[in-house]
């Protein structure tokens, strides 16, 4: 049986002013009329059931969360007590997933990326699925690039092992953080670099299988709280070793160091919408390549981004501009310095300035 697991713990902080603490981008409809929590639990139901879709998240956002995805079970969501990366989250669905399905096979999915071709990634997803349950494989989905990107990190594939559905199936020779531009341009020449979309297929026990071997001591706190789910003692025991445990990614922990990982390249129309940059990628631009939302007069005014809801936003004589307003925060930059809004979110924090966090 396939499992669904949705990661809805991030913080967003790259769409700042518009993702806050408690209400990050995840529970924001930047897009389209849904919120990207409810168009990622959307796009699996043809696939998933919803009792079998669990989604991690934090404490500081888990009632926004529920009110926006009342279909899915109070016990199928799962709080974090705090943030400690991708391996623990991940580790700590297994478990949930192995008790009710000792084979189950779990898809990873962010609850923050956009795909435009849903049947594509149904269908990608269920070949994963197969080879996870026929081969035993962990599986990550490789992304067509289509341009020199330095904001994702990169899979080198080598030799095709499978081929089902026509879906090409490659053993990974390694995996590239994100690189800069110069490397970038030549992995987009090359035919065996594809991006890291962060999506991964797995069974459940052989994920839990590789975070024994590769991490230890995590592997030891998930045993803890295995011993206490559905017990009065699950609550503290999570909070206990969380309080405790390395804060690592999946692919530094376990991903970059074992043999039987495979890529499937696929081409769902996908993107991580990582900051406000990537808009032009998913929503259209106007005749002066302008990507705006809200209310906007401008003169010369071309390539820029501008989210402007509640306020008229007049320019003159602007390129490649970045203008988010918000109800109580303004945010102005070039858009080659779009990735340091996340910098700045760190400047409020030390400022102590939490009312716009």
């Amino acid at each position: 049986m396939l499992h669904g697991v949705i990661m809805a713990g991030g913080s967003g902080t790259r769409f700042w002013p518009k993702s806050r603490k408690n209400k990050p981008k995840q529970l924001q409809n930047i897009f389209c009329k849904r919120t990207m929590i409810q168009e990622t639990l959307h796009r699996i139901k043809p696939l998933i059931d919803t009792n079998n879709t669990l989604v991690i998240t934090g404490s500081s956002h888990a009632g926004q969360l529920k009110k926006q995805i009342p279909e899915i079970p109070d016990q199928n969501i799962i709080i974090e007590p705090v943030g400690r990366n991708t391996a623990p989250c991940i580790g700590l669905a297994a478990l949930y997933i192995k008790r009710k399905d000792p084979h189950g096979v779990m898809a990873v999915l962010a609850a923050d990326h956009l795909i435009k071709d849903e049947r594509e990634f149904l269908n990608v997803l269920s070949v994963a699925k197969r080879v996870a349950e026929e081969k035993g494989y962990l599986i990550t989905l490789g992304i067509r690039p289509k341009k020199p990107e330095t904001g994702y990190g990169y899979i080198q594939y080598g030799e095709e092992i499978l081929d089902i559905n026509n879906k090409r199936v490659f053993k990974v020779n390694r995996f590239i953080e994100k690189p800069e531009k110069e490397v970038a341009e030549k992995f987009l020449s090359s035919e065996n670099y594809l991006w890291n979309s962060g999506m991964f297929i797995w069974k459940a026990d052989t994920i839990l299988k590789m975070i024994e071997i590769h991490l230890p001591e995590l592997y030891q706190g998930l045993m803890r709280i295995d011993n206490v789910i559905s017990t009065d003692k699950e609550g503290d025991t999570i909070e206990e070793v969380y309080s405790c445990i390395e804060n690592i990614s999946i692919d530094y922990g376990i991903m970059e160091k074992i043999k039987d990982v495979v890529v499937i390249p696929c081409d769902p129309g996908w993107s991580d919408v990582g900051s406000w940059n990537s808009l032009p990628d998913v929503l259209p631009c106007n005749e002066h390549g302008n990507v705006i939302t809200g209310k906007h007069i401008g003169i010369d005014t071309t390539g820029s981004i501008i989210h402007a809801p509640h306020k008229l936003i007049a320019t003159i004589g602007i390129k490649d501009m970045i203008i988010i307003e918000t109800e109580d925060a303004l945010l102005i930059c070039p858009r080659e310095r779009g990735e340091d809004v996340k910098r700045l979110v760190e400047s409020i924090k030390e400022k102590k300035m939490d009312e716009y966090l």
